[in-house]
């Protein structure tokens, strides 16, 4: 089992959210729509707002070796995968962007994470 703070289900909702609608957010950038994606973990999974921190990234974006030769994966290559695709913070951000731009009602906890709403 990996370690970490327990999903709550509204934090399940968003994750499917964005892994449904918005899709690989790597595959987006390069001009393709894949919802064959799981949720990324942007600064680890034990911190308090570690699963709104999160991004929909298809097998080849996420884990290296799992998908074209032409992929940058976020593990292990960080600094290529933000070079080529944005920081993650500010793809998080796009994806947020995208789901209310669509009409989706994107979680609060979600939207303070992003920094696109202060905490009261």
């Amino acid at each position: 089992m990996i370690k970490g703070r327990a999903v709550s289900r509204e934090q399940k909702r968003f994750h499917d959210m964005l892994c449904q609608h918005v899709g690989c957010i790597a595959c987006r950038k390069e001009g393709l729509y894949n919802t064959w994606t799981s949720i990324h973990h942007i600064d680890g999974r034990t911190k308090p707002e570690a699963h709104w921190l999160v991004l929909p990234l298809c097998a080849g974006h996420h884990q290296d070796g799992t998908g074209g030769k032409w992929m940058i994966a976020v593990h292990p290559y960080k600094a290529r995968f933000e070079a080529e695709y944005g920081r993650q913070r500010a793809l998080l951000v796009a994806c947020i962007e995208w789901l209310l731009a669509h009409d989706f009602e994107v979680p609060e906890g979600a939207m303070q994470a992003a920094g696109l709403k202060e905490v009261a």
